[in-house]
């Protein structure tokens, strides 16, 4: 990718960007290598035992169209962390690959009750992956990159433990968990049969997103908000459903959409994730370039960096060369995600002001150094 305007970024740039990621699933970004080892420690069968063709069979099966090829990568990735020092490893490299890739702030959810196999119990899942994530960050600074990582504790919808791990989350909320969530197949699996989860997290004014507006449609949207209260929707792509292009260009929003935008509530978009699962068919035709346009609160998100084989990073590249998005649309983007994160306002503000503004604004005056440096020679002083 080459620059066609001073603001229009390239590779290089999009990765040195200070990038904000709030929908990423840590069973979803291991690094293959660690699969295979992991894999190998404890006796595990794989289809694949070497690194980059495990990567390609994971891309691929999640490419497949086939939802049972889908969960089996989840079963391989899940059944690798069912022990401390495994969840250890998962959680620090997942936030050292993170800050590499430019990424200052991220929450990355997990689901504490997939993780017992190896005898562990919810809390020790919980300690494990933050002691992870606060080893991951000490790395990344030593390597000269910041990073912040906050947990999401995530239920499994199909299940019954959504207010058990509710209350987890809220005794862990000063202990590097920031909120909650519930995930799993929406379809026949509404976020109404765990009301008790979420109207103990109101009680408690403690933060949770829900996946919602993804495979289903809009009365998932539709309970996630107006039943349960979500601070986020985790996807919500699906609410491109109830808003109307006439041939004409005009925009006709229904009264959820209108909702959401009004309310400004944060849209997790993941373009390479919802192209596997159908949601759209191409970057281009994807309904993040509607909704940006619409101003919706929109964030751009990776969900399962392994299985869609993407970062932050690709996520951006992908959309600059989709809908010749600029630096100001990635800073746009940022902030967004930022301002909608489930850190205490005060902090958000100053990761704005004091670490996402001024990287962009570093990167936008970087052509102005390249001008000058390519005309320098060719100047002639005047008499």
């Amino acid at each position: 990718m080459t620059s066609q305007h001073p603001n229009t970024p390239g590779w290089d740039q999009i990765r040195r960007a200070p990038k904000v990621l709030l929908h990423d699933h840590l069973d979803g970004g291991l690094r293959p290598g660690t699969v295979v080892d992991l894999a190998r420690a404890s006796g595990r069968s794989l289809p694949e035992t070497d690194p980059d063709k495990l990567a390609l069979w994971f891309r691929e099966a999640a490419d497949s169209g086939s939802l049972e090829r889908y969960l089996e990568t989840f079963s391989h990735t899940v059944g690798v962390m069912q022990t401390r020092e495994a969840l250890v490893r998962v959680a620090a490299e997942c936030a050292e690959d993170l800050a590499e890739d430019g990424v200052v702030y991220a929450e990355v959810r997990y689901a504490p009750e997939q993780h017992l196999e190896g005898g562990l119990t919810l809390e020790e899942v919980v300690e494990a992956v933050d002691e992870g994530f606060r080893l991951g960050e000490r790395r990344a600074a030593e390597a000269g990159r910041r990073i912040r990582v906050g947990a999401l504790l995530t239920a499994m919808r199909h299940a019954a433990r959504a207010l058990e791990i509710a209350e987890l989350a809220n005794r862990y909320r000063d202990m590097g968990v920031v909120g909650f969530d519930i995930a799993g197949a929406e379809a026949g699996h509404p976020p109404t049969r765990h009301l008790d989860a979420f109207e103990f997290l109101k009680r408690e004014n403690n933060h949770f997103t829900i996946h919602a507006g993804e495979a289903f449609g809009l009365p998932s949207i539709w309970q996630a908000l107006q039943w349960c209260g979500a601070d986020r929707l985790g996807h919500g792509v699906r609410i491109i459903d109830d808003i109307e292009v006439r041939e004409d260009g005009s925009v006709q929003l229904g009264r959820l959409a209108s909702y959401v935008r009004d309310k400004r509530v944060p849209l997790e978009l993941c373009p390479s994730s919802n192209l596997q699962t159908g949601a759209a068919d191409s970057y281009a035709g994807h309904p993040v370039g509607l909704l940006r346009r619409l101003h919706f609160r929109v964030t751009v998100n990776t969900d399962n960096r392994l299985m869609s084989g993407t970062s932050m990073s690709r996520e951006f590249a992908h959309l600059v060369a989709a809908f010749g998005y600029t630096l100001d649309d990635l800073q746009w983007f940022s902030v967004n995600a930022m301002k909608s994160a489930f850190i205490p306002f005060d902090e958000r503000l100053a990761m704005i002001n004091d670490v996402v503004k001024p990287g962009y604004a570093a990167l936008k005056s970087e052509w102005l150094f390249q001008q000058t440096a390519s005309t320098s020679g060719s100047a002639q002083p005047e008499d």
